[in-house]
């Protein structure tokens, strides 16, 4: 008896209504996996300042011989300051502005005078206005004349931010911006060209606000405003030209190296809220290496101390523009689409043939 052939429609199972589900070993690496992220988050931001210790500020100091040797053996002996002598008041100035010290120490026979420089540090201000309470205090108990005591503040913080705390967070939106703009160009542009147009024009553009909003419209940043503007873009350029060159060097890895490397390296050790010598180590000086803590000293220096060399961390921005710009240009990845959306690129067309 012949069977009747098969319709089309027996031919297709009915579709499945199954659902796929993790691997219960699958959800305990998740779980491993993300608890750890979270704990390497912490002791990133936490670590550096909780090991912080005021040792080894440089400070300066100028008057007679007698009047150094006490000085000397009542700021050195808790190693605290590394002191180093100068000839006079105008030489003491000179090394705070040109960010040779954090402050200075000058007897005369009218009294002590301590110059002190809140732009650089609120912690070492705040410690040297505790040392010039301490002389009237210790000649005080001793039963003798207090000599005549002054606090000067050579490099003050703008009016509109008297703390510093403004300044200190700013360093976050150019290490969070830098790497927003690096990570969505990665993902959203293919193509080297439209890559390098991308975090070039993107840097101009966020820089341009973000200069706006930290200077006129706050008043966190005093310096030039085309300077603090160019500044921000080399950052934002630097640290966003990097990510999009890791992604095409090495592909998806490479998005989530450069983040790392940005916001859980160089920002915690740029040393914007505590000196550097404070740091763990060689920690802080490792810090100015990397583009939050280059950034972050060029800022300082344009609004409070434009007499200080810029050189170095200039060259800390280049280089690491350098180096985003090489990879993202011959990366093998660089051409390729990290996340495929419906009409952002342009469809490939296929060679004339020849005829």
């Amino acid at each position: 008896m012949a069977h009747p052939a098969p319709t089309a429609e027996s031919t297709h199972s009915a579709p499945s209504t199954h659902t796929a589900q993790s691997t219960w070993p699958t959800t305990l690496r998740t779980v491993l996996g993300a608890s750890t992220v979270v704990l390497l988050v912490l002791l990133a931001f936490v670590w550096p300042s909780y090991l912080s210790k005021v040792k080894d500020l440089p400070l300066v100091v100028a008057g007679p011989p007698a009047a150094l040797t006490q000085i000397q053996a009542g700021l050195g002996k808790s190693g605290a300051f590394d002191i180093t002598t100068v000839a006079d008041r105008a030489a003491a100035e000179s090394a705070i502005k040109q960010r040779d010290a954090y402050g200075a120490v000058v007897a005369s026979p009218s009294g002590v005078e301590f110059l002190t420089a809140s732009a650089a540090s609120t912690v070492v201000s705040q410690a040297l206005n505790q040392a010039a309470a301490g002389i009237t205090a210790q000649a005080a108990a001793a039963g003798q004349q207090p000599p005549k005591v002054t606090v000067t503040d050579i490099a003050p913080l703008s009016p509109d931010d008297p703390r510093g705390a403004g300044f200190g967070v700013a360093g976050l939106p150019l290490a969070m911006g830098g790497m927003l703009g690096g990570v969505l160009i990665s993902l959203l542009v293919a193509g080297h060209r439209r890559r390098l147009a991308a975090v070039t024009g993107y840097a101009v553009l966020a820089g341009l606000l973000l200069a706006a909003v930290l200077g006129p419209w706050l008043g966190i940043l005093v310096g030039s405003f085309v300077m603090e503007w160019a500044i921000i873009s080399a950052a934002l350029f630097a640290t966003g030209a990097f990510i999009v060159g890791m992604n095409g060097l090495i592909g998806r890895a490479g998005i989530a190296l450069g983040a790392i490397v940005t916001l859980f390296i160089g920002n915690p050790l740029s040393s914007l809220t505590i000196p550097k010598e404070m740091l763990p180590w060689h920690w802080g000086e490792i810090g100015q290496f990397f583009v939050p803590g280059a950034a972050g000293t060029l800022l300082r220096l344009e609004s409070y101390f434009p007499d200080a060399s810029t050189l170095r961390p200039w060259l800390v921005l280049a280089a690491w523009a350098l180096v985003g710009v090489v990879t993202l240009w011959f990366g093998r990845h660089a051409d390729e689409e990290v996340l495929h959306i419906d009409g952002a690129t342009e469809p490939e067309t296929a060679p004339a043939l020849a005829s």
